[in-house]
């Protein structure tokens, strides 16, 4: 590596003020809607949009800035990945209206390509034996941030004002941007070719259609004519995306890769682990907040609900800190089987065991856990088999499993909730039972699509396969 090269641990550093910064921004705002709300007279409707106009713009700028960052250059496009979530995040700052929020958390959510792109300037830059440590920590931060942005909404609302919700993530972003500027160095490795603009409407109007039937499936019913004839629809757009990108040269997605035996099992397992992630993130404050008359509840404030995830936000933490050491020494297959089963076990606790806050407190540290390992394992496991100038769309496809298997785990939960609502309108314990039943099988279908990927592959055949195809360039 050349001299004038930063050492990689001070890339690490501005990737991480990166991935936090926009990790923060998928949860700061849940506690805060009641008074996001209230501020700017939103209808319910508006601020379901809020979360959703998030994910939507999240799921199909990923995969598409992964491949841009492969053919153009990864600090390039990470430069402007964190130009265009400021200005969103400004945007959400100055909000007066709902609309202007809206249009804020979807300029924002473009910042879902930031860990893609994070991921192969690790692959890139990093000594090889130091890579999965980098890729491990930055995945983490997708667990570590959503769980930190319910912590610390609670008393940034409280003492300051949820226009503050995005002055702080600003800052963080402003600063990550004139980092990567300086300090970090752009890679050689590149992936030649053109943008397959067919492919790339395909895909984004697919992965729209698909979520947003997801997202109203709990109004409308999961076998109502109008989820199933959704569903269909997307399906049959992402079927033809699928048909547009093998019969291209230069596809925005190789349909090879993803037909790796490695690469489509992990993007299965990353769905299930979606699905029981973020339902965790719902879930769990609103139930520390149902009223104590509920017979469940705790009556919790939003900054006390926020408490009951410190636990899981510090094992995530911790355990990004072991992933490279964890994964030199066993590999990356059986962290996942192990946090797969670690997050099924601490959501069958919650249903058996919740009625003393302490309960809640444990599964919530065996929840840090379970996604600590499974988060690190999968982009690892991504790494692994596929070619060194493919890791970032290689990634991003598997983030986009993840958030998607993330919209269909929440939306069930909330579907599960409402099967029995009281007279005062909280979910009756039997909902919750059901809901957190739910997210546990969720990471036991984890466990049981895992040992589909293949074994772990010699380093040697790894390195020697990352290099076939790779052109370099001089920057």
């Amino acid at each position: 590596m050349p001299n004038d090269r930063q050492h990689h641990n001070v890339t690490l550093a501005v990737l991480v003020t990166a991935g936090t910064a926009y990790s923060l921004m998928q949860s700061l705002v849940i506690p805060a809607l009641p008074d996001i709300r209230d501020s700017l007279g939103a209808s319910e409707g508006a601020l379901s949009w809020m979360l959703t106009a998030f994910l939507l713009s999240a799921s199909v700028a990923t995969p598409i800035l992964g491949r841009l960052g492969d053919m153009y250059g990864k600090k390039r496009l990470l430069m402007i990945t964190l130009c265009v979530v400021a200005v969103g995040t400004l945007l959400g700052a100055l909000s007066s209206s709902t609309e202007m929020m809206i249009a804020g958390r979807v300029v924002q959510g473009v910042g879902g390509g930031i860990f893609p792109l994070a991921f192969a300037i690790i692959r890139d830059e990093f000594p090889p034996r130091r890579v999965s440590h980098g890729i491990g920590l930055m995945s983490s931060l997708l667990g570590v941030g959503g769980g930190l942005g319910v912590v610390l909404a609670g008393p940034i609302v409280d003492n300051l004002s949820y226009h503050w919700l995005f002055w702080l993530p600003l800052v963080a972003t402003l600063v990550a941007l004139v980092a990567t500027h300086v300090l970090v160095p752009e890679s050689p490795i590149r992936a030649p070719g053109r943008v397959n603009l067919t492919a790339a409407a395909l895909l984004s109007l697919g992965l729209v259609i698909v979520l947003l039937v997801i997202t109203w499936a709990t109004d409308w019913g999961w076998g109502s004519p109008r989820t199933l004839g959704g569903l269909a629809a997307g399906l049959a757009v992402l079927v033809g995306w699928v048909a547009v990108e093998m019969r291209s040269r230069e596809p925005l997605v190789d349909m090879r890769m993803m037909r790796i035996r490695g690469v489509w099992s992990t993007n299965l397992v990353a769905f299930f682990v979606g699905a029981g992630m973020y339902s965790a993130f719902i879930l769990l404050p609103r139930f520390v907040q149902e009223p104590e008359s509920t017979g469940y509840g705790f009556g919790a404030s939003v900054l006390a609900a926020g408490v009951f995830l410190l636990p899981a936000t510090f094992m995530q933490v911790l355990l990004g800190q072991f992933a490279g050491a964890i994964e030199r020494r066993v590999g990356s297959k059986l962290p996942l089987l192990v946090g797969g089963t670690v997050g099924a076990a601490a959501f069958l606790l919650l249903v058996v065991a919740h009625s003393s806050p302490w309960e809640v407190y444990v599964a919530s540290a065996l929840l840090g856990i379970g996604i600590g390992l499974t988060f690190a394992a999968l982009p690892n496991l991504i790494v692994e088999y596929v070619r060194q100038d493919q890791t970032g769309v290689a990634t991003g496809m598997n983030t986009v499993m993840r958030t998607i298997g993330g919209a269909v785990g929440v939306q069930l939960s909330a579907t599960l909730l409402l099967t029995d609502v009281g007279a005062g309108g909280s979910p009756a314990s039997s909902g919750y039972g059901l809901a957190f039943g739910m997210s546990a099988l969720a990471f036991v279908a984890s466990v049981a699509v895992a040992p589909l990927i293949p074994r772990r592959r010699s380093r040697e055949s790894c390195v020697d396969g990352a290099r076939i195809g790779v052109s370099r360039v001089t920057t």
